[in-house]
This record gives structure tokens, sequence and C-alpha cells, in this order.
């Protein structure tokens, strides 16, 4: 029995109407410019489809090919190989399905690292967390601040604002920014420029009930998981980068909104008034307003993102009549304000990149 191919035989450019002989061990090519030569069913591999024809290559010959026009005759299928498809599932369905569906794919999977973190941070113990921290910010270059009497301030300033919940790492450190920070394994970081712009310790008592918030709310290590994920799914990526955008662009609205409303259920429970904390955020936009999007010193701005409606819930929070008092005495205050120029180790703010 025999069947007709069509052949190039490496060497030219034509193309020759053979016709296949099955033979003892193999089979050989009758019209070929080797009709005699007996070649091996195992020499050959698929190529795919083209053009209607299964196509095969002897293995080891460039340019070497038959191809049976309308597939492979039954009686052959068992000698020859599977019939590899040439571009999968582009030659399938098409160029341009093919693109939709690896598109809406791809759109999926950011879908589900962008959404899965709030589900999957509270899984992420704590102690995990804080060990990832720990190797990613270290001492914070040296910036840390720790003026005579500050640390135990710090202590006292967190535990009248949170006294129910678990004590964390808040820190001072020497960078000449108006911003304050929530940092993997639960480190709040107050930034030396906003001690410096703040009237009283009632402003940044609403700051750090906001990083409060991000830190019992998990946002930290949804916002982690998040940029690891997408890291992955786009490419590139590291900690040093990761932590840099975590200070630069915060979180999504809903975690700062969740933050605030923290932040106002710490105040109220501690009896400190959240006026001066909205009067701060009024202070801030004014002065980015006439600084320009530009400045450098709103940092607080930038990584939290501030609106007129941000501002209104604090001050609606205020309770007329209420008796409120100071979160710190006067002399605490004035130890926190003097954490860094009172620390003679600390490294000095050059400006630049943190990390």
């Amino acid at each position: 029995m025999a069947f007709p191919v069509w052949h190039y035989d490496g060497k030219t450019a034509s193309r020759q109407a053979c016709t296949l002989v099955p033979v003892s061990g193999g089979f050989r090519l009758d019209g070929s410019s080797a009709p005699d030569a007996v070649l091996h069913w195992d020499a050959l591999e698929s190529v795919g489809n083209r053009q209607g024809s299964d196509v095969y290559a002897l293995k080891g010959v460039d340019g070497w090919r038959i191809g049976f026009a309308g597939g492979v005759p039954p009686e052959l299928k068992a000698s020859l190989p599977v019939v590899r498809v040439y571009g999968g599932i582009i030659d399938r369905i098409g160029l341009w399905p093919a693109a939709g569906a690896m598109l809406a794919a791809s759109l999926a999977a950011i879908w589900v690292v962008v959404s899965a973190p709030q589900y999957l941070a509270p899984l992420v113990p704590m102690s995990w967390e804080k060990q990832l921290g720990d190797a990613m910010i270290g001492d914070f270059g040296g910036r840390t601040c720790n003026g005579p009497g500050a640390r135990k301030v710090l202590d006292e300033f967190q535990a009248r604002l949170d006294p129910k919940g678990p004590r964390l790492d808040v820190t001072i450190v020497n960078i000449d920014m108006v911003n304050a920070v929530a940092l993997p394994g639960g480190r709040i970081m107050l930034f030396e420029g906003l001690l410096a712009e703040a009237e009283g310790p009632d402003e940044v008592a609403g700051v750090l009930g906001h990083e409060i918030g991000h830190v019992r709310n998990r946002h930290v290590t949804q916002a982690l998981l998040r940029q690891f994920g997408l890291s992955l799914v786009l490419g590139g990526g590291n900690t040093g980068e990761t932590l840099n955008w975590l200070i630069a662009n915060g979180y999504s609205r809903e975690a700062e909104a969740e933050s605030d409303a923290h932040a106002i259920r710490l105040l109220r429970n501690a009896n400190v008034s959240p006026e001066p904390t909205a009067g701060f955020f009024a202070k801030l936009a004014k002065m980015e307003k006439e600084a320009g999007q530009g400045a450098s010193a709103m940092g607080y701005l930038s990584s939290h993102p501030l609106s007129a409606s941000r501002e209104a819930e604090f001050r609606k929070s205020l309770i007329k009549g209420q008796n409120y008092r100071p979160v710190l005495s006067a002399q605490e205050w004035k130890t926190l304000q003097a954490a860094c120029s009172s620390d003679p180790d600390v490294k000095e703010d050059e400006g630049g990149v943190f990390f």
C-alpha cells in the first residue's frame, strides 16, 4: 500500500510529489531524491498542521519535511508520532480570541491579587510579619530618636490612647517630613517633621490612632500581600521598593476611612478631643495648597489623601460640652518634641531615599 505525500529533502527548495511506501522497519519515499533510502518511523517528529497538511520532520536534518494533505491516513497513525498542534490555542480559536482570552485571564489574576489580601491578611501570623518587618526595616537607617525620656512617654502615649490593645513598637524617626506610617510587624513611626509641625499632642493623637487602626485592621499585611502579588503577576519588585511604596503610596480609600473610624473610636474612649486632629488636617490642606503639589514636606498628604469629608468626620465626632483632657502633659509633649534633638547618636536627616 502506498500513500501520496509532498516532500522537501532539505537540500533544495523544490517541493516534490512523492509516494510513501511502508516497508519492514520503516518506509521509503518513491519519487524523492533518495528513493531507495529506508527511514525509520521513530526518526520522524511532528511539526504541526500547516494549511491542512499534517507535517513531519526528520530528526537531525534541517529543512526535511513530508506532509499528508488532508491529514494522516488511518493506516499510518499507529506508526507516526502524534500530531502536535502548532500554536496550540491560537491555531484552534484564532489570534484575536486567544489574545482576548489571555487578557481576561491576566485581568482575573490581577483582580484576585488585589482582592484576596483582605481575606488572607488575618490568617498571616503577626510573628511572621514582625520577622519580615525586622528584616526590611532594621533601625531605619540610624534615624530612630531615643532622647532622654522619649521611650517612656511614647509608651504612655500609646497606653492612654489604646489601653486594651497589645503594645506596638512606636518610635520617632529623624526625618523632616510631616508624616507618620505603619510598617510591617506592628511598627509605627512618627516623623520628626510631624511633631515639629503639630501644635500639641492631641493633634498627633488622631494621627497615631489612625496608624494604630492600620495595624489592628491588618492593612499593612494586606498592602504587602497585594504588592508582592502584583510583583509576581507583573514582574519585578524587591523588599526595599515595597517598603518605599508603603511610605509613598499608602492604602486604599476604604482602608483610610476604616483607620479614621478606628482613630475616632480611640479618641472617644480615651476622652481626647478630635477637634485638634481635624484642625491639623485643615492646616495641612491649607499648607499644601499654598506650597503647591510638589512640596516634599507634605508627605502626609501624599500617603494619606485628605478630603473635606475626612476632616468633617473628626469634627462631627466632637461631643459638645464634653470635658476632654489632653493625652499628654506639657512636659511629656516637650520631651517628645526633643526626642531627636536631645539624642546625640541619631543620624541626621539628609533627605533623599530612605532605603
